[in-house]
This record gives structure tokens, C-alpha cells and sequence, in this order.
């Protein structure tokens, strides 16, 4: 297998990368990740963010060397290292957990729309219209996600700035003293947070997409940084404005802090944000099934477009089976365990293998 040839026209610029980089990790998860946080970190969570953020741009870093040095996607990383048939079945693996990350992302903000808005509406109906969605913003390429990615970073700037108001209402002694728990459980704490930061991963499948790719770096650690700012801003917000018990019983704590914004002419402002949180949304799950159906292309020699509608009518029909609160609870849980072992132990792995493959190559090489 030869690295993968990308016409220029459906390239894209590598400062783009900082839009789909940030759009792929704000989407539900932020809508409620800190009470995960704070039954291990406590007050001390938005330290925990930080963490998890530095960790981030560390394994961003790593990406980019295992991509930079093989010239290809993570399709052909495998094939380089491991071969054709067990890196088949790797980039396979990859696949499936790309189905899966759109799978949680579409299940949850579906319970979110049912809960705070429509509870009667059962969950097929908002997965047969977001598969149509997808497949027309899909169908128009790569180009067409990303366009969506940079709608989806411009469109949550005004609510991310109302969430200044709740802090009329702010206990600051709340994050006094610093640092009251141990290394160990901020480090949990900093896990706990997996959920909420994947997405930047698909930076595997779609690397060979950017023009420039290897000076596109420094946009793709800006992406991650601004990520960064923003969850810790949140959670600065949410310690602050909640207690420690009310932060550990709220699913929502996002949502919430939206019921407390009072305008003039809306009273329910969370419908307001909840309904353009779609927007925010679409480009997490779409870019995700785009990643599954590319990897689909690269292993099975299948064209991509052919395999649009099959996947999303299984990821429709998985988003629908899912039901009840305890299911997508163990829905994200068990992901988020996948994502920490791909994301934060199997991509270091990686890293380690190539150099350690191109090390023992160039020495038999220069011994030939």
C-alpha cells in the first residue's frame, strides 16, 4: 500500500486545522463534564483541566511525528509497521471506534434534547433526522465538514460569554486553598476528562487532507489550547457559582447555569442554547463517520460515497437501540475507557514502535 495521493482541490489550508481540531472536542461533553470531574478532584477540577489539556498537546505532538515520518494516514502507519493483514485489522479497530465516538456523541445530545425539551419524542425520530442531516452535509466531502467545523467554533461564542452573568452570583472562597488533593487523584481527575477532549485523534485519517500538513502543527496546538481554555474557564465558573454537593447531584451543570441567564425578551434561554448546540454538534459526529467511511476506503478499496449510507443508517439504528438513562451512562462510560486506551496509551505506543521500527531499519541499511 502507497501513501495516500489527495487531489489539492479537496485539500484544505493548515490553519483550518485549529477550527477542526477545537470544533471536534466542544460538543456534549461540555455540557456536563464537571460533575465527572469533581467526585475525584473536587474544587480543585479546574486544575485537573489543565492537566488534561498539557496532556493533549503532548499526544497532538506525538501525532505528528508518527504521521510527519510515514508521509500517510494511520492507515498506512499500520501497514508500515505491522503489515498488511494485522495492520488491516488494526485500522479496523480504528474504524469501529470512530462509528463509536458519533455513536455517544449523536445518543447524547439526543437525551439532552429529550430531557430538557422534548421527553414525549422517542429517540428513533432524532436519529432518522440527523442521519438525514449528515448524509447531505457529508455527501458534499471533506471540504463541506470542515466548513461546518468553522460555523460550529463562531456560533458558541455568544453563549460561552453569557456564562459570565451566573458570576453576580459567585463564591470565589470556593477555590480556596489550592490544590487540596492528592497527585493521584488529580491525575483521575485529569481522566475523567477523556470524554470531553476526544475528537482530536481523527487528525490520523484526515492529516493527508491539509495542505502544508507539516507545518500545520502549531494551528493544531492553538485548536487545542483555545479547547483547553474554555473548559477551564467553564469549570472556573461552575465551582464557583455551584457547591460541592449540588455540582456532584446536576448531570447538566452547563444547562443549568444557562437557566440562571435572564434577557429581557427570551425566559428559557437553555432552549435557545440547546437548539444551536446542534450546530455545534454536527461537525463532532459528521467528521467521525467521514473518518469511519475513509478508513473503510483505505482497508476494503470500497468507494467512500458508496459507504456513507450504510454507516449512518447503522449508526441511526445503534443511537435508537440505546435506551434509558443507565444505558447511556454505560454508553459513555465504556467509551470513554476506549478513548483513553487509544487516545493516551495507544497512540504513545505507536510513537515508540515507529521509532524504534525506523531505528532498527536504518541500522540494517547502513550494515547492507
Amino acid at each position: 500500500m502507497n501513501p495516500p495521493k489527495v487531489k489539492e482541490n479537496v485539500q484544505v489550508s493548515s490553519y483550518l486545522v485549529f477550527f477542526i481540531i477545537h470544533a471536534m472536542q466542544i460538543g456534549v461533553g461540555i455540557l456536563g463534564y464537571q460533575r465527572i470531574v469533581v467526585k475525584t478532584a473536587g474544587f480543585d477540577g479546574w486544575i485537573a483541566v489543565i492537566i488534561a489539556g498539557i496532556v493533549v498537546h503532548l499526544i497532538i505532538w506525538m501525532i505528528y511525528k508518527i504521521l510527519d515520518k510515514s508521509g500517510g494516514d494511520i492507515v498506512y502507519v499500520h501497514q508500515q509497521l505491522f503489515g498488511k493483514w494485522f495492520g488491516g485489522f488494526l485500522s479496523v479497530l480504528l474504524i469501529i471506534y470512530f462509528l463509536g465516538l458519533a455513536t455517544v456523541v449523536l445518543r447524547t445530545f439526543i437525551e439532552v434534547v429529550q430531557v430538557w425539551m422534548f421527553a414525549e419524542v422517542p429517540a428513533w425520530f432524532f436519529s432518522t433526522i440527523a442521519v438525514l442531516l449528515l448524509w447531505y452535509l457529508i455527501s458534499g466531502g471533506f471540504r463541506a465538514v470542515v466548513g461546518m467545523a468553522v460555523i460550529s467554533v463562531f456560533i458558541p461564542l455568544p453563549l460561552f460569554l453569557l456564562l459570565i452573568l451566573p458570576l453576580e452570583f459567585a463564591n470565589v472562597i470556593n477555590l480556596l486553598p489550592i490544590w487540596r488533593h492528592s497527585v493521584g487523584e488529580m491525575l483521575l481527575g485529569a481522566s475523567d476528562t477523556t470524554l470531553s477532549f476526544l475528537g482530536f485523534e481523527l487528525l490520523l485519517m484526515y492529516y493527508p487532507f491539509l495542505k502544508n500538513s507539516k507545518d500545520s502543527q502549531r494551528w493544531a496546538q492553538l485548536g487545542a489550547l483555545y479547547t483547553t481554555f474554555i473548559y477551564t474557564f467553564l469549570m472556573i465558573v461552575s465551582l464557583v457559582f455551584f457547591s460541592e454537593e449540588q455540582l456532584n447531584r446536576t448531570i447538566w451543570a452547563t444547562l443549568t447555569i444557562y437557566k440562571i441567564v435572564e434577557l429581557p425578551f427570551i425566559e428559557r434561554f437553555e432552549y435557545i442554547s440547546i437548539s444551536l448546540w446542534m450546530i455545534i454538534v454536527a461537525p463532532n459526529i459528521a467528521l467521525a463517520v467521514w473518518a469511519a467511511t475513509r478508513g473503510c476506503k483505505r482497508v476494503f478499496k470500497v468507494q467512500q460515497k458508496k459507504l456513507l449510507l450504510p454507516v449512518l443508517l447503522l449508526l441511526g439504528t445503534i443511537t435508537a437501540m440505546v435506551e434509558g438513562r443507565e444505558d447511556i451512562n454505560m454508553l459513555n462510560e465504556y467509551f470513554s475507557y476506549i478513548g483513553f486506551g487509544i487516545v493516551f496509551v495507544y497512540i504513545p505506543f505507536l510513537f515508540i514502535m515507529q521509532q524504534l521500527v525506523m531505528k532498527v531499519r536504518k541500522d540494517q541499511n547502513e550494515t547492507m
